[in-house]
């Protein structure tokens, strides 16, 4: 709690700035049509504050939850939804700029932030990378864990609402492309809202894409020896990988009113795809080092396949004095098959080694839920439920070196099978006008085992969550509020990390290998992450939809888990071997503050333009207890991120325009007492340019990742008295986007 100082600063520097707000007037409707009015033959000037009722929303809820609206997610043209998600307060996203990567919130991935698609666990193989934008309805991000939408959100949720039936009708067409460095990446996609008679709404989405681009990246690794200080390796690889991928997205929603407060509502989602991809490199080795040079020149080929159909289908009615039920129901199967091969020469362009790794994988898995509401007259609002949801993996998999199989002890075949139950209660109520709380309490089980006996695997958990969360308004009149929650939460280990089955090193596949190139393994032994979390935010609310606020969370995590890399004897090879398998670590601490600010100009500053500004700034801060420090942080959770974006509507033109820049600084991490790495800074600028052609028509201009900067990270072990050092650097590239929207 050292940085709390740092805290109480920024928190009491959002208030003055919101009292300041408070001071200067906003002007009226009236004062403010007056002033745009202009003489001449120009184009109305409509205002529409699109994010006021998602303001609404948020100010509305017990429970702190943040919207993003349709108008948000397609402002930059971004190319899939982890890109839109990057400008989020206390979000960022791994890999490379202007790549997508995984979404972590607060800057904690691995399983600590819970991902949603309509309000269920994302469908095995799913990643929101491959999601389209033009798929999603809105995004809802829920900053502390609630009994509904599940505790398995140690840092929070993201919940991916797809399109929605509406009641205007709605056919939209949407033609683009994107280009980087001269590959063109074509999209397409439809969307069609209607209604059959008076009784059945519907929409239908489908989008249709093609990525196509090219990466660089450049390792050295050198070891030292600390006695002598003098460098016993020193190698240096550079590599260039093409992928190409196709998709294909269908999604639909129909909703039928079978009677006055009754309706059934079926979503079907489909997902097909394909992909290539080739990768050439060289390693270069200075005579005389400590092992002998692996190879000299690799290259690889791939491809894969993927394919999801997923259906679900909700009925709800209403039974009269303020009772309501909801039955959910959904089943689906995900496909993965994946073929890749790669070849080592040495200096000589003689091979040297060949690998070949045919993977199939199929995923069967089906969910019940059901939810029974009550509104009370005391101003309670009771729910409960349960959940019930199964997922099947069968996998097959062969691997050959040079034409003979490995980990032939193990088996081809794989069969494991997750069971999950949950039921919750919770109750929400305003005691005043000016208090609102909620209370909940659920309980969830996981039992996941293998059928086969080469991959040992029988894990059962629960845990039971009591939930926390309070909103009061210090003035019942008062546009500011404060919300405060208590909750506990938990991270299970993921079937991947609880199989054994070994990964062999590739750069050392036989004999003894290295430190710094471990095989990996599961460990069907883990024990889920138990997180008691604390938070703590100020809100206050602008006139025309604008808002500032502060938020502060606090979480103590046990039985982390993490990678340890160490040296064991295994059975897949005569010499002692390292591998790096995931162990119940010890106790953890995060926490952090989060400070946003959005509104238009001309809210604050009657003179202003009304240009309509969308910063945040985010501080994290960890400790994870057995680590040694300084910099024992959680891994991959940066000190802060930072966006500022503005965005304004030409007055008399019909254009609109607007850029972001995303930050996220570098830091350094202590993994063990012999691991540590450093990430370097991201910088990801965006703009966007809008001309509307007619009501019907508009042509969107966009550039992601605008000024490009290479991606570094570093990684250091050591060994007895070596030191290992691998340096990664991974240039990045400018993207370029240019779609057309069209209202048939």
């Amino acid at each position: 709690m050292t940085n709390l100082p740092r805290y109480a600063l920024a928190l009491a520097a959002l208030a003055c700035l919101s009292a300041a707000a408070q001071v200067a007037p906003a002007p009226t409707p009236t004062e403010t049509d007056s002033k745009d009015a202009k003489p001449g033959p120009t184009l109305n000037r409509v205002e529409v504050i699109g994010s006021s009722s998602d303001t609404d929303l948020r100010r509305t809820s017990t429970a702190a939850k943040i919207t993003i609206s349709k108008e948000d997610i397609e402002r930059y043209g971004d190319s899939s939804v982890s890109e839109v998600l990057k400008r989020l307060p206390g979000v960022t996203t791994g890999g490379r700029p202007g790549r997508g990567g995984d979404v972590r919130m607060r800057g904690m991935g691995g399983g600590y932030t819970q991902l949603l698609v309509n309000g269920e666990r994302m469908p095995p193989g799913f990643s929101l990378d491959n999601l389209p934008p033009d798929q999603v309805e809105r995004i809802e991000v829920m900053r502390a864990p609630t009994a509904e939408y599940g505790a398995r959100a140690v840092a929070g949720t993201i919940n991916v609402v797809l399109k929605e039936a509406l009641k205007k009708t709605l056919n939209e067409v949407r033609i683009g492309a994107g280009i980087e460095e001269n590959r063109v990446s074509p999209n397409l996609s439809w969307t069609r809202n209607d209604k059959f008679g008076e009784g059945v709404a519907y929409t239908v989405t489908l989008s249709v894409n093609r990525s196509d681009n090219r990466d660089e990246s450049d390792t050295r690794t050198r070891w030292y020896d600390l006695g002598s200080g003098l460098t016993v390796l020193n190698q240096h690889e550079t590599g260039l990988s093409a992928n190409t991928r196709e998709a294909v997205h269908l999604n639909g929603r129909v909703q039928i009113f079978i009677a006055p407060g009754e309706s059934l509502i079926l979503m079907p989602f489909l997902m097909l795809s394909q992909g290539t991809s080739e990768s050439q490199g060289q390693l270069d080795q200075l005579p005389g080092g400590a092992i002998a040079q692996p190879y000299a020149r690799y290259a690889t080929v791939g491809d894969g396949r993927f394919s999801s159909l997923r259906g679900n289908a909700q009925w709800q009615k209403n039974l009269g004095d303020g009772a309501r039920v909801e039955l959910r129901g959904g089943a689906g199967s995900g496909n993965f098959e994946n073929h890749g091969s790669r070849q080592e020469y040495d200096s000589a362009g003689l091979l040297t080694r060949a690998t070949d790794d045919k993977t199939s994988t199929k995923e069967t898995g089906w969910s019940l839920t059901g939810k029974a509401s009550q509104q009370l007259e005391n101003e309670h609002s009771l729910v409960a439920g349960l959940e019930l949801d199964n997922s099947v993996r069968k996998q097959t998999r062969t691997t050959l070196q040079n034409g003979l199989p490995i980990l032939t002890e193990f088996g081809d075949d794989l069969s494991a099978s997750s069971m999950r139950v949950a039921t919750y209660i919770q109750d929400e109520w305003n005691p005043t006008k000016q208090i609102s709380a909620y209370a909940g309490l659920r309980w969830e089980g996981i039992e996941t085992r293998s059928d086969s006996d080469a991959y040992q695997v029988s894990n059962r958990s629960n845990v039971l969550t009591p939930l926390l969360h309070a909103t009061w308004k210090p003035d019942e009149k008062s546009r500011d509020q404060w919300r405060s929650s208590l909750t506990r939460s938990y991270k299970a280990a993921s079937l991947q990390e609880l199989i054994a089955r070994p990964a062999i090193s590739q750069r050392f596949p036989t004999g003894s290998n290295e430190v710094g190139s471990p095989d990996r393994a599961g460990n069907p032994h883990l024990s889920p992450e138990l997180a008691r979390g604390f938070e703590l935010a100020y809100e206050h609310y602008l006139d025309k939809g604008g808002l500032m606020s502060a938020n502060f969370f606090y979480r103590r995590i046990n039985d982390l888990i993490r990678n340890v890399v160490a040296q064991e004897d295994v059975s897949w090879s005569t010499d002692k071997r390292w591998v790096s398998r995931p162990q119940n670590v010890g106790n953890a601490i995060a926490q952090g503050i989060e400070l946003e600010a959005k509104f238009r100009m001309d809210e604050l500053w009657t003179d202003a333009l009304p240009i309509s500004l969308r910063t945040n700034v985010s501080f994290f801060d960890s400790r994870v207890e057995q680590v040694p420090g300084p910099n024992n942080r959680l891994e991959g959770q940066p000190k802060g991120t930072a966006n500022f974006g503005a965005d304004y509507k030409l007055r008399g033109l019909p254009l609109s325009m607007g850029a972001s820049v995303n930050y996220t600084p570098g830091y350094d991490l202590q993994l063990s007492d012999i691991q540590s790495s450093t990430v370097g800074a991201k910088v990801v600028t965006d703009a966007f340019v809008v001309w509307f052609i007619n009501p019907s028509a508009q042509l969107r201009l966009s550039a992601n990742n605008l000024l490009p900067r290479d991606y570094l990270t570093t990684s250091s072990i050591l060994n007895g008295s070596q030191r290992q050092d691998n340096e990664s650097e991974n240039p990045s590239k400018i993207r370029w986007g240019l779609r057309l929207e069209l209202k048939l």
